[in-house]
């Protein structure tokens, strides 16, 4: 790597810095889904959705926030985002002592706006995930704030490494670990920490079809971008992969695997069924891989699901539940 990955002390040690501002989220056996795939299969669910903010961006933002110096405190910082990393940066400003200016995409739930200027930041609106970057870059050009990048860097992979930190001292080993693939923030992050933890477990990436960014990315040995993203799972619709999180991802996830808009909300339903969880689609992509194409693959062995996420509002949710129902 063009960088030393995080080793477990850092990734302690970061743990520690986040205290209390970071949950320590349950992981919980999932039955209800092991009785749907009544192939012997065991599941494990390590419930991030209910971190703080509602996603597992919180630990990344709140490593890179506190790890700035007290100038670049004064001056704040900026963001950009489809909603998650826009809440979670605004969150670790509030509590951090410093301001925040992000930019969202016009696609964005209003549900997670809202959350983000309850927590203080103010927000700009851009029409696409290209023009929010530019924005942004013109804010921390304009204002010299920090850029809290939404999944790329050293300070994002040690934060979200801090999950699998936590994994290993709620669980023992497990055969696979099925987790979502954006930006590669989350999944790079998580991957590293556990490949140094439990070293023969199998990671598996799981992407959207309409954001395959690190598929394209493997396959070109170097990260890619896409010109849209056209799926539901607009959380995980990273319009680029990254150099830092592409390595960690390259070197620590052994698989990735596609689904579909219809994989997604099918597992949705699912959980909602079986679990009394309504979540995100980006947080049912590693359920989705689960009964779809990893079904057979994965029968007999040991299995964690990492739920990434949940901040949908009940008009959305309600919108994919009747699309299935149709």
């Amino acid at each position: 790597m063009t960088q030393s990955a995080p080793g477990l002390d850092e990734i302690a040690r970061t743990r520690q810095r986040l205290g209390d501002a970071i949950f320590r989220t349950p992981t919980v056996r999932c039955a209800g889904l092991e009785e749907i795939l009544g192939n012997s299969t065991e599941v494990f669910g390590k419930l991030e959705f209910l971190q703080r903010t509602g996603t597992f961006k919180a630990r990344g933002a709140l490593a890179t926030v506190r790890g700035l110096s007290a100038d670049q405190l004064r001056r704040g910082v900026t963001a950009v985002s489809a909603g998650n990393h826009a809440i979670a940066t605004a969150y670790a400003a509030s509590v951090s002592g410093t301001s925040a200016k992000v930019v969202v995409t016009a696609s964005a739930n209003p549900v997670r706006v809202a959350a983000t200027r309850a927590f203080g930041a103010e927000v700009l609106v851009a029409p696409t995930v290209q023009h929010a970057f530019a924005m942004a870059e013109r804010v921390q050009a304009d204002e010299g704030r920090y850029f809290v990048h939404p999944f790329d860097g050293f300070d994002i992979a040690t934060g979200t490494g801090t999950l699998g930190l936590e994994l290993s001292e709620q669980l023992a080993p497990v055969d696979d670990v099925l987790i979502a693939v954006g930006g590669g923030g989350l999944a790079g992050g998580v991957a590293n920490a556990l490949k140094q933890l439990w070293p023969q477990t199998r990671i598996t990436g799981i992407e959207p079809v309409g954001a395959d960014t690190m598929h394209r990315s493997f396959a070109a040995g170097s990260p890619q971008s896409i010109d849209q993203v056209t799926t539901i799972a607009d959380s995980l619709g990273a319009p680029h992969a990254a150099q830092f999180s592409f390595e960690l991802c390259r070197d620590n996830i052994d698989q990735l695997v596609r689904v579909d808009d219809d994989m997604l909300r099918s597992a949705m339903n699912t959980l909602f069924r079986t679990m009394k969880i309504a979540v995100e689609p980006a947080c049912a992509a590693a359920t989705a891989a689960l009964l779809g194409p990893l079904k057979d693959s994965l029968a007999g062995r040991r299995v964690l699901l990492i739920f990434c996420g949940s901040n949908i509002d009940w008009s959305g949710f309600s919108q994919h539940a009747e699309l299935m129902a149709n």
